[in-house]
């Protein structure tokens, strides 16, 4: 274990620590973070830019009493382990150890629960209002990176931050990325801080003249340079986060911890809103993430040495990467075909499509919200948006796409990947609800393929198709099928009987077809035999299949990597209801509880999913049935 690191258990004992000292511990913490991310996978790019920064926040300010409140969360790795959870770090984003992202049930330190972006400055404002409320006197911080800023609740806590007027600091870190390089216009603003060359020479000019009096010269120039942001305000292109009503203090250098230390005891001292806009580097103290901080933003298991993921060998393609063949293959055909995504051009698999079509491609930004609505224009228009986001990120945007695309019927094409466990993400990023919130919208189809050459046919229907449409489809490895290319779209809305014989009937949707289909395998070794169904469609549903198999079998048993609560078997039960059919039905998929961090097949095996584990549940079932 690190040298001084190892005596750091608690946030105060930053406070015991010289200047030096405080250097020598960012080293460290880097290696820490390095070492575990190795080894587990993880943010590693973003959390090593931020080392500095959360030495000094937790130096000068006094948590848990003060707020810290970290957007998204996934550069906050520094900040757990200088909070209690050094030695538990090890363990970070597995089965029963610590989260990726903060959590309040996991530590007093953790103030607000994060994993979604732009949420930080909201939440920092609302428990300021609580504290003055209650006539308290915390600090409350939010940090939030510059690609976290595009999104629009960010935006709407400044403004009403700024309209408050409470004690509220905002800590902007910006590095000129998010996932994949920012774009639009609040990143070319912010671009421009660090561009003007009026706004560098007179910042030189000051400082020349303020450092030569005598005794007081540099304490002078800290704290106008630092601090006073009226001369700033005019010098700087622009002024939007002063005419949002905060006080402004930077551009500063976000691995200075001196500077940033003398900088936030200042500003402690301050009364208002205020931003503090730090410059840091994606990735900083390791070279490969310096160089690719994109590649590094979320990376599995790594070399460290060498600095390359490592991956399994003989691997199955992605269904993220069919889906960017389809859609090549779908845009060549078809000029009317647009493709969007929300700052994930290549989490999506739309990397190359933006490299052959950029006319016709669409990165917005952290801004799934706006991506609907825009993508409702387009098809308002006579285009064919795809819309490419994880399934966890679609739910920012529901209500535009009830309201904006459903509500006027408009051909939008929703690509959900991610759809399911996700797996070391956790509970944040699980895409485990889509069916519930889909299904229930009018002129909404929703669809789920059984493998990845499935998900291209699908593309291809949907796009075919009028009105929405979602296809949802899960993380990781197809399971190796042939692709028939070229993709042509299913015949019809119908499912897929894959085994008709036996005396009951597995229902499957998605990535439990396969699972299905052990799941009969193992039966017929117990002498049950079952029929399995590709479902296909969840809404609408194939109603003459369910029909039929209830005149021919005894239990039904429906099967969805989906919460139950309002899910696909939930759909199964009330088409059966509306027939006045009475017929046993087992339905399984996930229970109603957030499901923690772990690999897919743990935490398929927390929710009873494996197969094994459904042929046991299913002949119980079967005897008290029987």
């Amino acid at each position: 274990m690190e040298h001084l690191l190892g005596r750091i258990d608690n946030p105060a004992e930053l406070k015991n620590c010289t200047l030096e000292e405080l250097s020598v511990l960012a080293g460290e913490l880097r290696h820490s973070i390095i070492h575990t991310v190795s080894q587990t996978g993880g943010h590693l790019a973003p959390s090593l830019g931020t080392v500095e920064l959360t030495l000094a926040l937790h130096r000068a300010f006094d948590c848990p009493e003060d707020k810290i409140i970290w957007d998204v969360g996934h550069q906050a790795y520094a900040h757990k382990i200088l909070t209690g959870r050094r030695d538990a770090f090890i363990k970070l984003r597995q089965k029963g150890g610590i989260t990726g992202f903060p959590k309040r049930e996991e530590s007093i330190y953790d103030a607000f629960g994060t994993g979604h972006s732009s949420t930080s400055i909201s939440a920092a404002l609302g428990m300021a209002a609580a504290r003055d409320m209650a006539g308290a006197h915390y600090r409350v911080a939010a940090v939030i990176g510059d690609g976290a800023l595009t999104g629009g609740e960010a935006f709407e806590g400044l403004n009403n931050a700024g309209e408050l007027g409470r004690d509220i600091i905002v800590i902007l870190n910006d590095n000129g990325m998010s996932i994949a390089p920012n774009v639009g216009a609040v990143s070319e603003y912010l671009a421009r801080f660090r561009m003007a060359p009026g706004y560098r020479r007179a910042k030189r000019d000051i400082k020349n003249f303020l450092k030569k009096i005598p005794h007081i010269g540099e304490r002078v120039y800290r704290t106008a340079e630092y601090v006073k942001d009226g001369v700033r305000s005019a010098l700087v292109p622009g002024g939007l986060f002063t005419d949002l009503g905060f006080h402004y203090i930077g551009p500063l250098d976000g691995h200075n911890i001196t500077l940033l230390l003398d900088v936030f005891e200042q500003a402690k001292q301050l009364k208002g809103p205020l931003l503090i806009h730090v410059e840091t580097c994606k990735g900083k103290g390791y070279p490969p993430a310096e160089k690719e901080p994109d590649k590094f933003h979320g990376i599995g298991k790594f070399d460290i040495v060498e600095g390359t993921a490592l991956k399994k060998t003989g691997a199955c393609p992605t269904y993220t990467s069919v889906f960017g063949e389809a859609m090549l293959e779908m845009a060549e055909k078809d000029e009317d075909v647009v493709a969007i995504t929300a700052a994930m051009p290549d989490g999506t698999g739309l990397r190359a499509f933006g490299k052959k079509y950029p006319e016709r491609f669409f990165d917005v930004g952290i801004a799934e919200q706006h991506a609907v609505t825009f993508a409702a224009g387009l098809a308002a228009s006579g285009k064919k948006p795809v819309v490419a986001l994880y399934s966890t990120f679609a739910q920012r945007a529901y209500d535009q796409i009830l309201h904006d695309v459903c509500l006027q019927n408009l051909h939008v094409v929703f690509a959900l990947d991610r759809a399911g466990f996700v797996g070391e993400d956790g509970a944040t990023h699980h895409g485990v609800f889509d069916y519930s919130y889909l299904r229930h919208l009018p002129n909404m189809t929703l669809m789920a393929p059984k493998d990845e050459n499935e998900l291209g046919q699908m593309l291809a229907m949907a796009l075919a198709m009028e009105g929405p449409v979602a296809i949802r489809y899960p993380r990781g490895e197809g399971l190796g099928v042939e692709l028939q290319r070229p993709f042509l779209p299913l015949r019809h809305m119908k499912a897929e009987v894959l085994k008709p014989d036996g005396q009951i009937a597995l229902l499957a949707v998605g990535s439990m077809v396969h699972m299905a289909e052990r799941t009969a395998t193992l039966l017929t070794e117990e002498d049950l035999s079952a029929a399995v169904v590709n479902m296909r469609f969840i809404k609408p549903l194939d109603k003459e299949v369910i029909v039929r198999l209830t005149q021919e079998k005894r239990l039904l048993v429906t099967m969805e990597e989906n919460v139950l609560v309002g899910g696909f078997g939930t759909a199964i039960l009330e088409s059966l209801s509306d027939e006045g059919i009475l017929v046993p039905v087992l339905r399984l998929g996930i229970p109603d509880a957030f499901i923690e961090q772990g690999k897919p097949q743990e935490l398929l095996e927390i929710c009873n999913l494996l197969p094994e584990q459904m042929a046991r549940k299913i002949l119980a079932v079967w005897k008290e049935i029987s």
